[in-house]
């Protein structure tokens, strides 16, 4: 299973490698013949990409390996870090598009900037880099729950990002040939913001998954429905989750009849535990502790 995963995420991962490279070169040879330091400036952050990209494909051997002696809970937690880390990526890319944004936007009304008009190409290549973009997060968003993997999830986004930067290089384009320079920073500030709220996003959810936070309410319902289903079950005592990647573990503590014998106990435990694993495909286990009750 963690073979096939890994497989999946390389894969995705091995694509988007290919897709990214060319991406920069028709950008960057585009942009530098073309008259647009917008295309080039999209052109540096394909690039980047790459590097992140890179470091998906390796954390994939790590994170997808089976359990051993030192590490028995398995090795999912280091998909979450990366993931983190892509976030981080994010907000950098946020924050590159902000500077060159006020920077132009300052050289458009107060320096007089005369924005090159960029030749009637530049603006095939932007339309070629959204097709390929958006059909690259909507692929990778696939894999990801194929994979589990939430450096995956962080790998979409980032995709869905580079979508939204290249729709503010069309603008400026569009604008810097119709004598609108200060279309394109104005369109990047906006488009900034939603990169900024997929950066904190990513992060929010990979420490979520890092520090074991619980399980959210819906889940814990189903959860408790299952067990108090079963008529033996006297009361829950404790029900306790934590998330492993983008799975969660579960423990539990139930009270039965203190005269039920140990292999009566044991049944009904096996089978709450059983329904749970087999109704909600996210928990990777559940363990159960039987106290004594009194009916």
């Amino acid at each position: 299973m963690k073979a096939k995963e890994e497989k999946i995420i390389k894969k995705n991962t091995i694509l988007t490698i290919f897709s990214n490279s060319f991406l920069a070169a028709i950008k960057l040879v585009g942009g530098i013949l073309g008259n647009s330091s917008v295309l080039i400036t999209d052109a540096i952050n394909s690039i980047s990409d790459i590097a992140t990209n890179l470091v998906v494909f390796i954390s994939a051997k790590f994170s997808k390996k089976e359990k051993d002696k030192t590490h028995p809970y398995g090795h999912d937690k280091f998909d979450s870090m990366v993931s983190i880390f892509l976030g981080f990526a994010l907000i950098v890319t946020a924050i590159e598009v902000g500077k060159h944004a006020f920077t132009t936007l300052y050289g458009v009304l107060f320096e007089n900037l005369i924005i090159d008009v960029p030749e009637w190409y530049t603006i095939v290549i932007v339309g070629i880099t959204l097709v390929v973009k958006e059909s690259l997060y909507r692929i990778t968003v696939k894999d990801a729950k194929k994979a589990a993997s939430q450096a995956l999830i962080a790998q979409a986004w980032d995709h869905r990002s580079d979508t939204l930067t290249s729709i503010g290089a069309l603008i400026g384009i569009l604008g810097a040939t119709f004598g609108i320079g200060f279309l394109e920073p104005i369109a990047s500030l906006f488009i900034l913001f939603f990169i900024l709220k997929l950066g904190f996003k990513i992060i929010k959810t990979g420490v979520s998954q890092v520090v074991d936070q619980s399980a959210d309410d819906e889940q814990v319902k189903i959860i408790r429905k299952i067990v108090l289903d079963h008529e033996e079950v006297l009361s829950i005592d404790e029900i306790k989750t934590r998330q492993f990647g983008v799975k969660y573990y579960v423990d539990l503590e139930i009270s039965l009849d203190k005269n039920f014998s140990l292999l009566q106990a044991h049944d009904i435990s096996e089978k709450i535990h059983d329904e749970i694993e087999e109704k909600l495909a996210d928990v990777i286990h559940c363990m159960i502790h039987v106290n004594p009750g009194e009916k």
